[in-house]
């Protein structure tokens, strides 16, 4: 009885590490005022080393001469049950998607939880600190990382103004990057509508794309 209490005790300590871990991760996630925070990923980590343990020990004594058990059944059900709760992080808005980053580290977590659960500390805790590592280098104002911001620009001429500039000159001496372009001509008020799709590089501003144009300019998002 005395054997079985310390053992216990062991599973309790995987449960606790795991927890910490799920923490770690959800104190960064918490900091960017993301879906989910320290509470979602430390339940994670600890049901999924809960899992791991259940899986491993729970039947010991059902396992006999006739009788086998695979202790990763438990363990691959977790890592495929964990996506719909991933996917409940994940959010698309007019061609936006968030939440992507959240859901993978809600499955990464659950990762943890498996491989504390099961006794690995020492893989478990090395893959918290990648976790956190990837997580704070990947949010680092790194240039190459970012990517370029796709907007709408309408710009509406006269159709007898002569002075319009080259948009295609400006967009080339900016760097941004021409998707697609559409016209429409009212012939009512005489006026022309030029709409471009634009990849506009993360470090330009968009006040300084718009000062290069004297007319009716909008810019707006991709929808």
């Amino acid at each position: 009885m005395e054997f079985i209490y310390r053992y216990d005790l062991h599973f309790v300590f995987r449960l606790i590490v795991a927890g910490v871990c799920g923490i770690l991760v959800g104190l960064e996630r918490k900091r960017r005022a993301k879906e989910a925070g320290v509470r979602t990923h430390c339940l994670v980590a600890c049901a999924s080393a809960l899992m791991m343990i259940l899986s491993k020990y729970a039947f010991d004594d059902l396992v006999g001469e006739f009788i086998k058990l695979d202790p990763s059944r438990i363990a691959s059900g977790v890592a495929s049950g964990i996506g719909f709760l991933g996917a409940g992080m994940i959010f698309v808005y007019k061609r936006t998607i968030s939440g992507l980053t959240t859901a993978a580290g809600i499955w990464a977590t659950a990762g943890v939880g498996l491989a504390i659960g099961s006794g690995m500390y020492v893989l478990g805790l090395s893959a918290t600190l990648i976790i956190l590592m990837v997580q704070f280098a990947l949010h680092a104002n790194v240039r190459w990382l970012k990517r370029p911001k796709v907007k709408i620009l309408c710009l509406r001429y006269q159709n007898n103004d002569e002075g319009q500039p080259d948009a295609t000159v400006i967009f080339r001496e900016l760097g941004i990057t021409v998707s697609d372009v559409s016209v429409k001509k009212e012939m009512q008020n005489n006026v022309v509508e030029y709409r471009y799709v634009l990849e506009i590089p993360p470090q330009l501003e968009e006040s300084e794309l718009i000062s290069k144009f004297d007319c009716d300019c909008t810019l707006t998002l991709n929808e």
